[in-house]
């Protein structure tokens, strides 16, 4: 729980900067997407190596070490002096935000395989929780004039220290079997399908963060003082989604939740473009975070558990396809919305919502069964 509260936190130490980052170098509004764009490409192209790394050392002690060079790699964002040197040190913050992602889920998954019962939701909310920390913190901190080197420099000491401190109680990875040649196929078929859903359901989740106040204010015509408020229902509804996630996967197992979730997030998105009236909007934003809220740890639960594949190697893949759902999702609704209107822009995430519930979680379920010995 404490490594993922961090890493929410740090990611989040990184979002409040971005306009920091902006007027320090004078950053265009096209240049400051390609500084955005190197975070999610280096990660993106970390993935297959670190998946095979953590295999390699241990989730524990990945866990660890990439969590040292994460809060390194903040400290290093506020403190490059020109712009030609921030774009690597981005694209070095990404790699071990991927690092430190895998890991720490790798060891969740570990934990949650040595236990009766799930855990793996609960610790995606101490994820969100920590980022919804960290913005308050960092909005604090700004306000009472901290320099932001000093704000990300405390930040990355405690991510340190977390990384370090927790290290005794993390686990042993479960050994892994050979696979045969059965096995290898059935796992080839799994993270193509699990990864496909990711994609899609991070396609959704993307479009909230970038274009909810967007659509509060255009759309749902929203006074100025609700217009944050259509992000802060969706991100209230994913917290509270994941931390009673775990008792829902217990008792209705895994694929049940999974299309009861997508059912929850299409009529959330349904409800507020049918009906864009402000009250309503935040209503169908929360209940898109709710339903969204599962999707992301049941597949890294399902892949981790998949015979013949170390979970650390199976997660990394699966949480490529979301990392670029995540980064894809956002210009993709863009684009529709440049073309007709914002409201069949994020149809596209009632469509993709949709074909989890109707399609997705049956085709997946002899997946999310499976049990690793």
């Amino acid at each position: 729980m404490a490594l993922f509260f961090v890493n929410g936190a740090t990611f989040a130490t990184w979002g409040v900067h971005i306009p920091t980052i902006k007027a320090r170098f004078g950053l265009s509004d096209a240049v400051l997407s390609l500084a955005m764009l190197a975070v999610a490409g280096g990660a993106i192209a970390a993935m297959g190596p670190v998946g095979r790394w953590v295999a390699r050392v241990g989730s524990a002690g990945a866990a660890r070490r990439s969590g040292l060079v994460y809060a390194i790699a903040t400290i290093a964002i506020l403190a490059m002096p020109e712009f030609g040197l921030l774009i690597p040190a981005l694209i070095a913050f990404g790699m071990a935000n991927a690092a430190f992602d895998v890991g720490m889920n790798a060891q969740a998954a570990t934990v949650e395989a040595s236990r009766a019962r799930p855990v793996m939701s609960a610790l995606h909310g101490m994820f969100s929780l920590g980022g919804m920390a960290g913005a308050a913190a960092g909005g604090l901190l700004l306000s009472l004039g901290v320099p932001p080197l000093a704000h990300a420099t405390g930040m990355a000491a405690l991510t340190a220290v977390v990384s370090l401190g927790v290290a005794p109680w993390l686990l042993e990875d479960h050994a892994v079997v050979p696979p045969s040649a059965q096995h290898r196929a059935h796992a080839v078929r799994a993270l193509w399908l699990l990864g496909l859903m990711a994609f899609l359901g991070l396609v959704g989740e993307g479009a909230m963060y970038d274009w909810s106040s967007v659509y509060m204010r255009e759309v749902a015509q929203a006074p100025d003082a609700w217009i944050s408020a259509g992000y802060a229902a969706f991100s209230g509804g994913m917290a509270c989604g994941r931390f009673g996630g775990d008792r829902l996967r217990a008792r209705w197992s895994d694929a049940r939740t999974l299309g009861g979730s997508a059912w929850v997030a299409f009529v959330g998105i349904a409800l507020a473009l049918l009906w864009p009236d402000p009250v309503a909007t935040l209503a169908g934003f929360a209940l898109m975070g709710l339903g969204a809220a599962n999707m992301v740890p049941i597949f890294f639960v399902a892949a981790s558990r998949l015979p013949g594949v170390a979970p650390a190697e199976a997660i990394a893949r699966v949480a490529r396809f979301a990392y670029i759902g995540l980064l894809l999702g956002p210009v993709m609704i863009g684009g529709v919305a440049h073309a007709s209107s914002l409201r069949y822009g994020l149809g596209v995430v009632a469509l993709t919502m949709g074909w989890i519930a109707l399609a997705g979680a049956r085709l997946a379920r002899p997946y999310l069964s499976v049990r690793r010995a």
